[in-house]
């Protein structure tokens, strides 16, 4: 998101057209659009004030918010799939994926190891 005009700029743009000029000469005096001043005006006339709004969100609402709870949940059901997880939870798999980063911890599908194998050519290699 962009970030929002300073405090001064409106002050100014706002006071300018209450004194007489026109929204269109303010735009262009000031590089913005005519909408924008028409926006602040309306803010003007609702509240008396023009400035930004504050505390918009960043980014979205965590859907898992309780970490320890949903790590103890993880410990709890080792066998589960992310998918059977975020059934249960009413939550889609990839909140549980990124959830389960975010706690580090790991998901893999196979649980056992596999030993290095190095190909014939390599073995060539080291004679």
């Amino acid at each position: 998101m962009a970030r929002p005009y300073s405090y001064d700029l409106r002050q100014k743009a706002v006071e300018a057209v209450l004194k007489g000029a026109k929204r269109v000469e303010v735009s262009e005096l000031f590089g913005i659009s005519i909408r924008t001043v028409q926006r602040w005006l309306k803010m003007w006339s609702e509240t008396g004030d023009y400035r930004p709004k504050q505390n918009d969100q960043k980014g979205h609402s965590a859907k898992l918010t309780d970490w320890e709870g949903f790590r103890q949940f993880v410990e709890a059901n080792p066998g589960l799939t992310q998918k059977e997880m975020g059934a249960i939870l009413g939550v889609s798999h990839t909140t549980i994926g990124q959830a389960l980063k975010k706690i580090n911890f790991t998901r893999k599908e196979k649980h056992t190891l596999m030993k290095n194998k190095t190909k014939k050519s390599d073995n060539n290699l080291s004679r």
